[in-house]
């Protein structure tokens, strides 16, 4: 590795998907930027909007040539990012979601720590970032300020216990630091940015955060971070995490069982218990299914504890069966599917 880029050329990257409605606030958010990018490069993940979307970017391509539009087969938002990095040249990296909009010194104030020399790379730098709603309407400031993570990273535990808080939208990230990690897991859509960072992070490549707003984060119930996408990516994360980072009683390291397991185990409870008051519980048993995946990691003790705590009390709570029919029930729920793991 070397001490980091000494160019310093920018490339921005929107990756398209059907979002039409958005699409031309957030490139010409890109077109007033204090300081430009160098490329700028849009790209059509096989929409199926019957070209709305595209048409805006080709109306605008031929008002500013700086932009490119490229086109590809639907391969999801981490496949279309990638894609457009393959097909630019520049030493640093800006991300900007297509329902996403950067205030116009983002580039300006992002591109500084990157100037700075030193012995270790830097890897991204990010800021903070205010919240809006599918109208456009301000939820939070600071959006970073209220939510209990810690910044810039600086542990490994920070990045597997909690959810990170680096959004695509708000980072620059060195081109060396994205190719040595091989960029975006194409099978995530959603924990895609989390999985990016922290194998930078565990790369060796620095950090550095702005405690400044520079972008607009939309947040709404369409979006990836609520869709069933969403739910499928999870697990898929957290299987790989479980896998990278196993526990190693012989060194007192317990990564998966202190932060990892935990992690996930309060989401899928927290969607769980969402499912069930909502009557949707074809979903709630499939995120009872993935508590039970998610548990099977833990020692013995702690998942009969845990599969108790969950299945019992489901099943205690429609008022049928007596305590003495739920311990006998788990233990057969023990033995078939979480003893199988030992």
């Amino acid at each position: 590795m070397s001490g980091g880029p000494v160019d310093l050329s920018i490339v921005a990257v929107i990756p398209l998907y059907n979002g039409a409605r958005w699409i031309e606030q957030s490139i010409c958010s890109v077109l007033v930027q204090t300081l430009m990018p160098d490329e700028f490069i849009v790209v059509d993940d096989g929409s199926t909007d019957d070209g709305a979307g595209v048409a805006i970017v080709e109306r605008l391509r031929r008002q500013y040539p700086i932009i490119t539009l490229l086109h590809k087969p639907n391969g999801g938002q981490s496949s279309a990012r990638n894609f457009a990095v393959a097909h630019s040249t520049k030493s640093l990296i800006a991300f900007l979601d297509q329902d996403d909009v950067w205030y116009p010194n983002h580039l300006e104030r992002l591109v500084g720590p990157f100037r700075n020399k030193s012995s270790i790379p830097l890897g991204w730098v990010y800021s903070n970032m205010d919240e809006i709603d599918e109208s456009g309407a301000c939820i939070r400031h600071a959006f970073l300020n209220v939510i209990p993570s810690m910044h810039p990273k600086r542990s490994l535990a920070q990045c597997v216990s909690e959810d990170m808080y680096v959004v695509p939208s708000s980072s620059l990230v060195a081109r060396e630091a994205f190719e040595a990690v091989a960029g975006f897991d194409v099978r995530l859509s959603g924990y895609e940015d989390d999985d990016l960072f922290l194998r930078i992070f565990r790369a060796g490549y620095d950090n550095a955060y702005l405690n400044e707003r520079l972008c607009q984060w939309r947040l709404y119930s369409a979006s990836t971070s609520y869709t069933d996408r969403m739910a499928i990516s999870r697990m898929i994360y957290a299987r790989k995490l479980l896998e990278m980072l196993p526990d190693d009683p012989r060194r007192s390291v317990f990564v998966s069982r202190d932060h990892i397991i935990p992690r996930f185990m309060r989401a899928l409870k927290g969607e769980y218990q969402r499912c069930r008051k909502s009557g949707e519980l074809k979903q709630a048993e499939r995120f009872l299914a993935d508590m039970r995946e998610i548990g099977a990691h833990l020692p013995k003790k702690a998942r009969v504890k845990l599969s108790f705590k969950v299945l019992g009390k489901r099943i205690r709570a429609q008022g049928r069966f007596p305590r003495e029919w739920v311990i006998q029930a788990l233990a057969r729920f023990k033995d078939s599917e979480l003893g199988r793991q030992d």
